[in-house]
């Protein structure tokens, strides 16, 4: 096995690894992104609305939220949300993360009609499913652009000629 077919088989295997954990970190920063959402607004629910901008008011406030299991189970999700974010953008497009991720959506329309109680309009069961189908269409799509420039650099140097060709 020459050079170049080593380095374009290891490229290959790369880019299989790179769909795997892409597809992965986007499953768990769509779980992790609206739970930590609804988590935060069902506890902000029970710490209830500020009434009066008094500082002893806004001190009983910062005491009930920073108290609140629920407020502290969002936070948690959330930053799993986060890391999650920060490492697929470690290796995957911008481009290609943000509009997969965009599947959370639909997680958060089922979250507030199941979890908190709230009324789902048909008009926006449509628009969730229009962004559905949106993530689906880049989800057909690789996830990193760069990987062509790779290995044509790659292929390039094995050759010892230049970019583009002999």
């Amino acid at each position: 096995m020459t050079a170049s077919e080593s380095s374009a088989k290891s490229l290959n295997g790369a880019r299989g690894g790179i769909h795997f954990k892409t597809y992965v970190l986007i499953c768990l920063m769509v779980m992790f992104g609206p739970l930590g959402d609804a988590l935060l607004r069902k506890g902000m629910l029970g710490v209830g609305a500020i009434s009066n901008w008094s500082p002893a008011n806004l001190a009983h406030l910062f005491f009930a939220v920073f108290t609140s299991g629920m407020i502290w189970l969002g936070i948690g999700s959330l930053l799993g949300f986060f890391v999650a974010f920060t490492l697929v953008l470690s290796w995957a497009d911008y481009s290609y993360v943000q509009p997969a991720s965009s599947f959370a959506y639909a997680l958060v329309a089922l979250l507030g009609h199941y979890m908190l109680g709230e009324s789902i309009t048909p008009m926006r069961w449509a628009g969730v499913i229009i962004i559905c189908f949106g993530v689906l269409i880049v989800g057909h799509t690789p996830p990193r652009t760069t990987d062509s420039v790779a290995r044509e650099v790659t292929e390039a140097v094995a050759r010892g000629g230049p970019l583009g060709g002999d």
